[in-house]
Formats: structure tokens, C-alpha cells, sequence
């Protein structure tokens, strides 16, 4: 149970047949994050949302949790919970799983939205101070023509009042969960529709042009147009890191989240993953957040042997906080033994699995130094590492 003024659900249980192969719309990759993930982004970082809950296919959990990442810490995500055979009975089935939490207000939100946006979520909420309910909305520019069943023009639809409707639609908790209850059944085409059914006032304010549904498989091609163009108002900063580890006595080396058989092991505080030491201080570096020892200092005893990657998710989650997105890595490991081609895409994907984003952004290669130095005399091994980081310009 949460204590909340305000409790957004995103829908996420449909199949989205109509956007073609590749499974569920809600978990795949736009811009190198699932659908879902920039959804549900937008309402846990809201200051107005006490918590989020997500409604899901019951064939979808491991989908979901994969997708979902770094997002499954945040303090304001509730467990998923599954929903009904159509999205009136899935959205029915969220408002019933935080009746216990009494909100005094939800939001309904269509997971296949990701471009809402912060203002549009606060006008949805300010305007149920003196409705039942309100929906984002927008109004209808475009001449509206009625077709008999051949297709021909019958009649044209006078547009002055007519509105486009888009979620998020937020109402009075009780008053919407009674609705839902009463309108079981009639399959309504949206919250809103419910509301009416019910007699309550709902109250249009004005949503955004860029709040875009996906639908059809083509409006993959529209989403990535629409990351482009907001990527121009980001700014793209890069971080270096290095760390180097000497060998010491053992059968193993951890580099880059994978453990490889070796004569010796590498000696640390930690468990000395000379290579994610080095990517975790060029992400902290590209957003001016210090370094490993900043935030998680060798002289406490807590981070004795502790695994490398608390150190890179930590660094990960801190870009997430500054809505940000870590674009490329790139690491370079020096040594003369072991040898890392045999492992490197095996890193690759546990680096692209801790950080969130596909294999396909991060590098990692290996070189020696001709036998020159400490890691020529094969005393222990050097990590270079380069972080690409897009951060909002405002920051």
C-alpha cells in the first residue's frame, strides 16, 4: 500500500497486431529503449505522480521486466499486474489493484504514447480541481467527411467542436472506478467514454501533437523522426575513464562483467573489473558526477568484494535521473594475457545488459604494449574507457 494523492496506470496488455511482426509494440526498441520504458519514464519523474503501476499481458512478464531495466528500482513503480481480454477490462482491473492505496486521483495512460510530456500530465491533473475528469485533447483542423458504404462523400462533418482525444485521461478515483464497474461489458472506446456513460464531467485541455500513438508498423519510422528532432535539443557529452589492476595470486579475472580462467587474479577493494572501473568513471565524467571513489569510497568496508557492476549501475541510474541517455561506450583493455577475443562479445552483452541499451552501442577491444611496461612484464592490466552521454540542454 502507497500513501498518494495521484496514481498514473499505463496500459501495456494489448498484443498490437496491427503494427506488424516483432512482437507487442510496448517492448520494442525505439531509439535503443523499449516503447514502454520512455512511457513509463515520463510519470515516474513527474512531481505530481505518487506511483505507477503497469498493466501487462500475463504472457508478458519477462518481457516487461526486460524491458522495463533500470526503471524496476524506481521508488514510485508498483509490481505489474495483469490485465482482462480487452483494455476496458484491463484498465477496470488497474483501477481495482490500487483501491486499497485510496489515491484521490488516477491517471490511465496507453503505454504506446511515449512522447508524453510533463505539461501535458500537469494539465490533466490541475483540471480535475473543477471537473469529474479531464483528457488531453486536441482539436480537429482537418475537414471531417461521413462515407456511406461505397465510400462516397455523404456529407461533411462541421469540425468546430470536434476534439481529437489522447491520454492521458485522469479522474476522481471513486467516481472512475464506479464508472468502470457500471460500463463492464459495453467495450467503450475510452476512459473518457466511460466517464460519460456515467454521467460525469470531463474536461478537455490541450495535449500535444508530438503525443503520438503508435499504431501501425510505419509509426516506428514517424517515432524515430520525432526522437530525431528532439535530439537536437539535447547536448552530447563524453566522458574518459582508466583504472589499472596489478595480478595477484588466484585462477580468474573478472573484466567487463565476465570471468575468464588465468593464472592469476586481479587485486582490488572490490572484485577489480579493471574494465567496468573504467567505463563506470567515463559515464560519471560525462555527466561531471565525480568518480568511483565520490561514491563508493575504498575505505568503506561495505564495497569489500562488492561486484562492479553496483558501481556501473549506480552511474547508469544517475544519467536516468538527469533524464539523459548513454549513446555509446567504448573500452579498450591492455594486456598481454588473458586473452579477451574470445570473450569480447560475451562482455558486450553484460555491459549492454547492466547499462539498458543494445549490444550494438558498445565497443570493447583489447591491445598489448609490445611487452613494454608494467603490463608488458605481465604484472596486471590497464582499462581505458570512452562514454557518450545525450543530456537534456537545459541541464
Amino acid at each position: 500500500m502507497v500513501k498518494a494523492d495521484t496514481i498514473a496506470i499505463i496500459v501495456a496488455a494489448g498484443r498490437g497486431t496491427r503494427a506488424g511482426a516483432g512482437g507487442p509494440k510496448q517492448y520494442r526498441d525505439l531509439a535503443g529503449r523499449a516503447v514502454i520504458a520512455w512511457t513509463a519514464d515520463a510519470f515516474l519523474n513527474h512531481p505530481n505522480i505518487d506511483a505507477v503501476r503497469v498493466i501487462i499481458h500475463r504472457d508478458d512478464r519477462d518481457e516487461y521486466h526486460a524491458a522495463m531495466g533500470a526503471l524496476l528500482d524506481h521508488p514510485k513503480l508498483l509490481d505489474p499486474v495483469f490485465g482482462g481480454a480487452e483494455r476496458q477490462d484491463s484498465v477496470r482491473l488497474g483501477i481495482e489493484s490500487i483501491e486499497a492505496d485510496a489515491p484521490k486521483h488516477v491517471l490511465i495512460h496507453d503505454a504506446a504514447r511515449p512522447f508524453i510530456d510533463e505539461r501535458t500530465i500537469s494539465r490533466v491533473i490541475d483540471a480535475q480541481q473543477s471537473s469529474d475528469g479531464a483528457v488531453a485533447a486536441l482539436p480537429v483542423h482537418d475537414t471531417i467527411k461521413r462515407a456511406n458504404e461505397g465510400n462516397k462523400i455523404e456529407t461533411t462533418v462541421p469540425r468546430d467542436a470536434l476534439w481529437r482525444a489522447q491520454t492521458p485521461q485522469g479522474f476522481h478515483f471513486d467516481k472512475i472506478l464506479a464508472a468502470h464497474r457500471a460500463a463492464a461489458g459495453q467495450q467503450l472506446t475510452d476512459d473518457a467514454a466511460v466517464a460519460e456513460a456515467a454521467g460525469l464531467s470531463v474536461a478537455l485541455v490541450a495535449g500535444s501533437p508530438d503525443n503520438m500513438k503508435i499504431t501501425q508498423a510505419e509509426d516506428f519510422g514517424m517515432a524515430e523522426t520525432l526522437l530525431g528532432r528532439k535530439a537536437h535539443k539535447m547536448e552530447y557529452r563524453t566522458g574518459h575513464g582508466f583504472d589499472v589492476h596489478a595480478f595477484e595470486d588466484g585462477t580468474a579475472v573478472i573484466i567487463c562483467g565476465v570471468e575468464i580462467p588465468h593464472s592469476h587474479k586481479l587485486k582490488g577493494h572490490s572484485d577489480a573489473d579493471v574494465g567496468m572501473h573504467a567505463l563506470t568513471d567515463a559515464i560519471f565524467g560525462a555527466i561531471g558526477a565525480g568518480d568511483i571513489g565520490d561514491h563508493f569510497p575504498p575505505s568503506d568496508a561495505q564495497w569489500k568484494g562488492a561486484p562492479s557492476r553496483v558501481f556501473l549501475e549506480k552511474a547508469r541510474d544517475l544519467v536516468t535521473e538527469r533524464k539523459g541517455q548513454i549513446t555509446h561506450c567504448d573500452v579498450t583493455l591492455m594486456c598481454e594475457a588473458p586473452k579477451i577475443g574470445p570473450h569480447r562479445d560475451k562482455m558486450r552483452n553484460a555491459l549492454a545488459e547492466i547499462l539498458q541499451i543494445g549490444a550494438a552501442r558498445i565497443s570493447v577491444k583489447a591491445t598489448t604494449t609490445e611487452q613494454l611496461g608494467f603490463t608488458g612484464r605481465r604484472e596486471g592490466i590497464a582499462a581505458m574507457a570512452t562514454a557518450t552521454v545525450a543530456l537534456p540542454q537545459s541541464d
